[in-house]
């Protein structure tokens, strides 16, 4: 669900004066800056960062030696960004046992969890499991070879566990995967149980006592068996396709991300423990996701708001062979996986402040007025919309009385916070104070030379993606 239009502007400032002369052309200057974003348990361990603390957590962790079994031919690390390969499996070994018996072991879910460079945003690509895919051949545990296939994508965990999947979905997408983490079916509740449950919505009645599933109708909170019951049934629940289940999956998902993400957990130190404790002890991942990695991921990843992680599904299409299962859409898969590939449009880290130097506040705190200075009809406005959608406060638009060949920031006492935030959102203009300017209050003059607003995500929003901070029971 996108974010909502922002509504039209309020004119707190009907008396400021006119946009002055621009300066005499001098040199550019960048003010930008890192936006820091997180995922779920990730972004709640930022708080928590005593060495002693990590350990423990990272003791916790089943780990795997994968790099032998990924082959020399990989897609080149590109950029920053950092993608981890999330895996749901359907072992019904251990803990799992009461959920029946299953020869072999597959990925009952798969994720590429892309987070963006500097940290800007994330997202989360399903790979539904009936895909009808090539995989190239992988080794097992034991040494030997499956030789490359054709076959559902689900079937590459069971001829090589995680490495194969990793190194098929590197295969297809030609994006370079950095990190895996697996988690069972146990290891799932454990981690909604430390929670305190994950809220969803649905809109009838369900009582099936097969998935031992019963949910009465609306929004609720689930916990244990009924969570998992809730993921993977395909039956009681939508069309029984697995493109519904995903649907459902997401929903979840991005119901977990707003709940590890909120204000009671964050401010909880006792159950930011239990949640974290609970998720490393539920997961498998690969030996170079290591201590390190893991605490320079939260560092990075603190400043993080649900609204800033989504789910899609790849786009896929009937297999022509068996109208039960799906083959890739190329003709928009293809540019959704190099929009994650090419993922490199971010600017360079903000030099840190001089002395005296007022810091960045957040766009929330921003008051701006953006005015048309370049004769181009419309373009305040565009421009004013797009900030709003990043958080700004938009409190004016208009147009000036006179046509400038620059584009300007300017501010009034008390704003230097202000204007730095804004000097990030669009780099180029060098904030300058401005005396007749309102106090507390930006001035964004867009001149002929445009606004060219910092790129946060290339990535494209895609029809039927879902985001975290939107209301669970908006598409029931």
């Amino acid at each position: 669900m996108q974010r909502a239009v922002a509504p039209p502007p309020v004119y707190y400032a009907d008396s400021a004066p006119p946009p002055p002369e621009p300066p005499v052309r001098g040199r550019l200057w960048r003010v930008l800056g890192w936006v820091s974003i997180g995922l779920s348990a990730v972004l709640v361990a930022g708080s928590l960062t005593t060495y002693g603390f990590w350990r423990r957590l990272d003791g916790q962790i089943d780990r795997e030696d994968v790099g032998g079994k990924l082959g020399d031919h990989r897609p080149p690390k590109l950029n920053n960004s950092l993608n981890i390969l999330l895996m749901g499996s359907d072992s019904r070994a251990g803990e799992n046992a009461r959920y029946g018996t299953e020869a072999g072991q597959r990925s009952d879910t798969t994720i590429l969890l892309h987070i963006s460079p500097g940290g800007e945003s994330a997202i989360g690509v399903s790979f539904p499991r009936d895909s009808m895919v090539r995989m190239p051949p992988c080794k097992r545990r034991n040494g030997t070879t499956v030789p490359a296939q054709f076959g559902m994508i689900n079937a590459a965990f069971s001829n090589g566990g995680p490495a194969c999947t990793w190194k098929t979905i590197e295969s297809l997408t030609k994006i370079h995967i950095d990190h895996y983490v697996e988690v069972d079916f146990a290891g799932f509740k454990r981690v909604v149980d430390a929670l305190g449950g994950v809220e969803i919505c649905v809109p009838r009645r369900i009582d099936d006592p097969k998935a031992e599933l019963h949910l009465r109708a609306g929004r609720q909170v689930v916990r244990g068996d009924q969570a998992l019951g809730y993921v993977r049934t395909r039956y009681v629940l939508g069309d029984g396709s697995d493109l519904d289940r995903i649907k459902r999956q997401q929903a979840f998902m991005a119901s977990v991300v707003k709940k590890a993400t909120g204000k009671g957990m964050l401010t909880d130190p006792g159950r930011t423990y239990d949640f974290l404790s609970a998720s490393t002890r539920s997961i498998k991942a690969d030996k170079g996701l290591s201590l390190s990695v893991m605490q320079k991921l939260a560092g990075s990843l603190r400043g993080m708001s649900a609204g800033k992680v989504r789910f899609v599904t790849v786009p896929v299409e009937a297999y022509p062979q068996d109208r039960n299962r799906v083959q890739f859409a190329q003709a928009a898969a293809e540019p959704l996986f190099r929009s994650i590939r090419e993922d490199n449009k971010v600017p360079e880290p903000a030099p840190a402040p001089a002395q005296n130097q007022v810091p960045p506040v957040p766009p929330a705190q921003v008051r701006l007025g953006v005015f048309n200075a370049s004769g181009t009809g419309g373009l305040a406005q565009r421009t004013a919309d797009q900030l709003a959608e990043r958080g700004f406060q938009i409190v004016k638009v208009g147009t000036a009385k006179k046509r400038f060949a620059r584009t300007q920031i300017l501010y009034g006492a008390g704003a230097e916070g202000q204007a730095a935030r804004t000097a990030i959102a669009v780099p180029g203009p060098r904030p300058r104070p401005w005396a007749s300017a309102r106090p507390g209050y930006v001035y964004l003059v867009v001149g002929r030379e445009g606004a060219r607003l910092r790129v946060i995500n290339p990535v494209p929003k895609m029809a039927g993606e879902i985001r975290a901070d939107r209301d669970i029971c908006a598409q029931t």
